[in-house]
């Protein structure tokens, strides 16, 4: 399967009770590049969850690693909230499904990155929750302060932490494709997963490492603040890493929380591990 090149919508979520309601609206687009003849990335967008997955394996193999990461998603994060629990049963259903996949077909396996985020509800209010596994990202613009939500699980994120090297030698390490996690591969996916309020204003991307490898932060935070909206920035973004060079799939997907007359709480959790 291979996610509709673009895709937009919007929904109002009433929360239980009297508890108010969210107004979000998002986009989002794919393309295989100027130098793949195939596109392995995978998309869902659809509330309650956003993610991005981005295959590898091989031909074909990598397109259905991430296709079936996406749909297990969908199938298990339905209706108005998602919680914790559902995120991490449909990621270990999607291992499942890849090491069938890889069964089926000679080589060294199949696997793929997933990222992303999932209204939830915690103590009645309303929370992203932030889900990550390999290299993909999600990053959130609110009050033009551009944050990166998610860590990569890549070797070279691991030399930065030890302080091996920087942040901006990273880039150009001969070993910054190789990640540390993913799913598939015969294990059990352990995803990072930490909470985020929702708030009115906020502005935030799902992405594919073919768009972070290409765009530096500051054109990140420049696109996302100056797009009219959700539409407009996948699409700018997108069109900023074909520009640069699109040596990868790249897949945006941008969502907007438009309205809300829920109060902003201030607390954000710590990353956990399922």
């Amino acid at each position: 399967m291979t996610a509709a090149p673009s895709s937009v919508g919007a929904a109002t979520v009433a929360l239980p009770g009297d508890g108010g309601h969210l107004g979000l609206s998002w986009a989002a687009q794919t393309n295989k590049g100027l130098k793949r003849s195939q596109n392995q990335d995978s998309y869902l967008a659809e509330a309650p969850v956003f993610a991005v997955a981005d295959g590898m394996g091989g031909h074909a193999a990598g397109d259905e690693a991430s296709a079936a990461v996406v749909e297990r998603l969908a199938e298990r994060l339905s209706g108005g909230f998602a919680s914790s629990d559902e995120i991490t049963d449909a990621l270990r259903r999607a291992s499942a499904d890849i090491g069938e996949i890889a069964g089926g077909r000679e080589g060294s396996g199949a696997g793929t990155t997933v990222t992303g985020i999932a209204l939830t509800l915690q103590a009645g209010r309303p929370y992203w929750a932030v889900f990550n596994i390999g290299d993909s990202r999600v990053y959130v613009l609110d009050g033009g302060v551009l944050t990166q939500l998610t860590v990569d699980h890549s070797a070279v994120q691991a030399m930065v932490d030890s302080g091996r090297i920087t942040a901006i030698e990273a880039e150009s390490h001969p070993n910054r494709n190789i990640i540390t996690r993913a799913v598939g591969y015969g294990k059990n996916p352990v995803p990072d997963l930490w909470f985020i309020p929702v708030a009115q204003g906020a502005r935030l991307l799902i992405c594919s490492d073919g768009l972070t490898k290409e765009v530096d932060v500051d054109l990140i935070r420049l696109l996302l603040s100056e797009a009219i909206d959700a539409d407009d920035a996948a699409g700018l973004l997108l069109e900023a890493a074909l520009a640069a060079g699109g040596r990868d799939n790249v897949t945006t997907v941008v969502v907007e929380v438009t309205d809300s007359d829920v109060e902003a709480e201030a607390d954000t959790t710590l990353p956990r591990f399922d």
